[in-house]
Order: C-alpha cells, then structure tokens, then sequence
C-alpha cells in the first residue's frame, strides 16, 4: 500500500522506523519483490502496511508486516522472508483522504 504524508505520520507514531524515501536506489528493487508500497526500515529491517480487509467493509486499518531481517550487523544486508505481521496495527479511516 502506498501511503500518503498523512498516513506516513501516523504509522510513524505508532511504529518507530524510518521512511524509504522513493528516490532511495532500493526501492525499486523492493518494489519489484514487493509491489507498490510504501516502505520502511528499523533496527530489525524491512516493513510495509497493508490494509486489514474485512469482507464487504471497506478497510478502516492497516498492520505493519515485516517483509526482511538485517543479515549483517553493519544494516548493510536484507535477508527477505515470508510476510509476518508484527501485531503493530494503524487506524487509517480518519486519514485516508
């Protein structure tokens, strides 16, 4: 899921990490793996938000879902992995506008 700035600051507040910017020369090769997301980095590596989807509502949350582990201690390397979630869950209906 791509998120817009408003939706950027609220996962931020709930879940400490930094923002890939779009121009960074990795996220088109994460976007590849992927898909088209808004991406993000920690101490422990790669995450994305996707949209809790309920049937027959639309979504009103996402979950922050790690996608890739640091291989290295240097954060040089990713080790991607099955998606998991984290458990980190972003209200997002107030701000999907």
């Amino acid at each position: 899921m791509k998120l817009n700035e408003a939706q950027i600051t609220k996962t931020l507040s709930r879940f400490r990490a930094q923002v890939l910017a779009e121009d960074h020369p990795a996220v088109a090769q994460f976007r590849e793996l992927f898909g088209q997301h808004t991406f993000f980095l920690d101490a422990r590596g790669l995450y994305i938000l996707e949209l809790l989807e309920v049937p027959g509502m639309e979504a009103e949350e996402g979950e922050v879902i790690s996608l890739a582990d640091w291989s290295d201690t240097d954060s040089n390397k990713l080790t991607t992995h099955q998606p998991e979630p984290t458990g980190v869950v972003i209200r997002l209906k107030e701000i999907r506008h």
